[in-house]
């Protein structure tokens, strides 16, 4: 089990990215959160089994081939939130 913390940079706001995000990980059986930033980011706290993240992570990345295009992002390991349960949008 794995716990990260990603920014993601592109044309990640205002096409759906959330729910795109939140999709995909709970397709994967991932637990998190993802939330849009006044800098234009998007956050991520993804944690699961590494190659379930890996999945995700290729999937995000490649985006949906019409709107969400991503352009860079990063990726740091965090400590595991053991009682954590689903994967949830946030707002602000």
């Amino acid at each position: 089990m794995v716990r990260y913390h990603i920014f993601v940079e592109g044309r990640v706001q205002g096409v759906g990215f959330r729910y795109f995000v939140q999709m995909h990980a709970q397709s994967y059986g991932l637990t998190g959160s993802v939330k849009n930033l006044d800098n234009g980011l998007v956050e991520i706290y993804v944690q699961g089994e590494s190659d379930a993240i890996d999945l995700f992570l290729a999937t995000i990345i490649k985006g949906d081939g019409r709107f969400i295009k991503v352009n860079d992002y990063s990726c740091k390991s965090v400590p595991i939130i053991t009682d954590e349960r689903r994967f949830t949008c946030q707002y602000y």
